[in-house]
């Protein structure tokens, strides 16, 4: 356990060597607290919230132990425990084992059991089949604990399990989450649509569930084989993402997601999103009043919303599927940015990344490359968000690491720091990998390499609201307006570009040295004329199958246009090789 400005902050780790403790930033050494369980069967583990409690399960028992002093409090007999988690306020362990049924016809012994820290003694035990949505979930003063029980939500009070304290029974209720913070709590429910009729995503207030009239908030929608609902700090709104298994326009294979916004006022939205395509991710601002959704075909959109579900900034494109407040990794490119200025303060990367986290202190990152996700260079890195590598680590390659994660802390135990924009000191070279090389046809390898892009990147930028918008969303017609007006800007913009990129080389090659690659000729105008108005066609061809995999549909006329592209590559290829 390192020391970080008061507070000391733990790495744990777990693979093939074990399960160990790292100190985290400055010393990174392997704790002497925490004795490592060489184990290769660590399995399950669990902070509890405040980061005070650590539990894991060795294949043996399920070990409880106080952080800060590394003292055994509890040993549970539960040598096939696979999910562990600790109640918001440390007093009970909830530990699941696979379900199995008896053979013999007698009753199947409960695989769901809630233990009291404290005293060491089970409170319950419960039949939970399923992994999914295992754990039941507590208010975050244990006042509330619930969970989903054939078409019912059970509420218990203040951890007396012998009793259900309330029940919410809605037919066919497949999910629900409740609120964080203070008093009253708030239970988003989800119920998904069968025959003909909608999904809809309910809000109640604990404990008014009488009828329909009771709900603080409905929002239904077509579309949606699973939800999943975000609510954010304040719990004054729920974000909804729901999504389809599978897109039947054929235009991705993420199947297809829409966003919905939900407010315990009873307003309710659906998120305009401005490019086509599937959802990565979607987070609140800490905040309350801002959430960023990423999103659409690649390269990807990021974009800041208000409770208005105006947005505000736009990060413009590129390669990203993930953002976390305090953004994602494709080859392990990150962004780091300050959002209350929205400017950009590194970018580093972090090649292979499958884990990224925040360090609760808000100043550090890890990221990692686990197994089995990625079998090779298994390890970790500790980043200065300001883009500088503090810290390296990899298995040796006989090894693997399976999980990482950072010892939690509450809420305001770091305060706030001013943003810093310069890189802070390291003794470790930040290793940026060596850019790819664009893969080129054998036709074209031994030709001078022209700069083409198959999409070009849109900037950052702040979003002024739309005038008349009020209050309200875009409409559909007016979002489509927007885009076809905004298509037709970057249409102009990109033929007035490579004009200029036109003359610019034509000019440049006037003033080239002999020694520069000269541009291609044939020698002859006509041949030039032609070869020309190929590239001309072909790149039409291209810009209509980008069109066709955003999802638009394509008229008669251009799909045959698209099915004379090879002729016309082997044309132009004849005609620069002077065939």
């Amino acid at each position: 356990w390192a020391q970080t400005g008061s507070q000391e902050i733990a790495l744990k780790l777990r693979g093939s060597e074990g399960l160990y403790m790292v100190n985290g930033p400055p010393s990174f050494t392997e704790s002497t607290a925490f004795q490592r369980d060489s184990g290769k069967n660590c399995k399950a583990v669990a902070f509890s919230k405040d980061g005070s409690l650590f539990a894991w399960c060795n294949g043996e028992k399920v070990n409880i132990v106080n952080v800060t002093n590394a003292q055994l409090l509890r040993s549970f007999d539960l040598p096939k425990a696979v999910c562990l988690e600790f109640s918001p306020k440390n007093n009970i362990l909830a530990t699941w084992q696979a379900y199995t049924a008896a053979k013999d016809g007698t009753a199947a012994v409960p695989n769901l059991q809630l233990h009291d820290v404290k005293i060491g003694k089970c409170l319950k035990s419960f039949i939970q089949k399923k992994m999914q949505n295992w754990c039941p979930c507590w208010a975050d003063d244990e006042s509330i604990c619930a969970r989903n029980v054939n078409n019912e939500v059970h509420f218990f009070e203040n951890n007396n399990f012998a009793t259900i304290a309330n029940k919410l029974h809605l037919q066919k209720v497949n999910d629900f989450v409740l609120s964080p913070g203070a008093q009253p709590t708030k239970v988003a429910v989800y119920v998904p649509g069968s025959k003909g009729a909608p999904s809809f995503v309910r809000l109640y207030q604990y404990p008014n569930f009488g009828g329909p009239q009771s709900a603080l908030a409905n929002k239904s929608f077509f579309k949606a084989d699973k939800v999943t609902m975000l609510w954010n700090k304040k719990a004054t709104a729920v974000l909804v993402i729901a999504s389809t298994e599978v897109d039947k326009t054929g235009a991705s294979y993420y199947g297809e997601q829409t966003l919905h916004y939900i407010a315990t006022n009873g307003e309710s939205a659906v998120v305009q999103l401005p490019k086509n395509g599937p959802i990565y991710d979607v987070v609140w601002n800490p905040n309350s009043v801002e959430f960023c959704a990423v999103y659409g075909f690649m390269p990807a959109k990021a974009t800041i919303f208000n409770l208005k579900c105006d947005p505000v900034f736009d990060f413009g494109t590129g390669p990203r599927n993930a953002a976390y407040y305090r953004f994602g990794n494709l080859r392990g490119q990150m962004e780091v940015w300050d959002v209350k200025n929205y400017k950009l303060i590194s970018k580093p990367v972090a090649s292979d990344s499958t884990y990224f986290a925040w360090c609760p202190d808000g100043e550090h990152i890890v990221t990692a490359t686990c197994a089995p996700r990625l079998r090779v260079s298994n390890g970790y890195k500790i980043w200065h968000y300001t883009g500088s590598l503090l810290h390296n680590y990899e298995v040796p390659s006989n090894e693997e690491m399976w999980q990482v994660s950072w010892q939690p802390f509450l809420d305001g135990v770091f305060p706030a720091k001013a943003v810093k924009y310069q890189a802070v000191p390291s003794e470790l070279p930040s290793a940026e990998p060596k850019p790819a090389q664009a893969y080129r046809p054998p036709a074209l390898r031994n030709k001078p390499v022209t700069s083409s892009k198959l999409h070009e990147d849109e900037p950052p930028q702040n979003m002024k609201p739309q005038s008349g918008s009020g209050d309200k969303p875009l409409s559909k017609t007016a979002l489509k307006n927007q885009r076809k007006h905004e298509a037709k800007k970057a249409a102009k913009q990109e033929a007035k570009a490579e004009a200029n990129q036109e003359s610019t080389q034509s000019s440049a090659s006037q003033n080239a040295p002999r020694s520069a690659v000269p541009t291609f000729t044939s020698g002859d105008p006509e041949v030039d004329k032609k070869i020309k108005n190929l590239k001309k066609k072909l790149k039409a061809i291209e810009q209509l199958k980008e069109q066709a995999a955003a999802g638009k549909q394509l008229e008669k006329n251009q799909l045959e246009k698209i099915q004379k592209e090879t002729a016309l590559l082997q044309e132009l290829e004849d005609l620069e090789l002077g065939l």
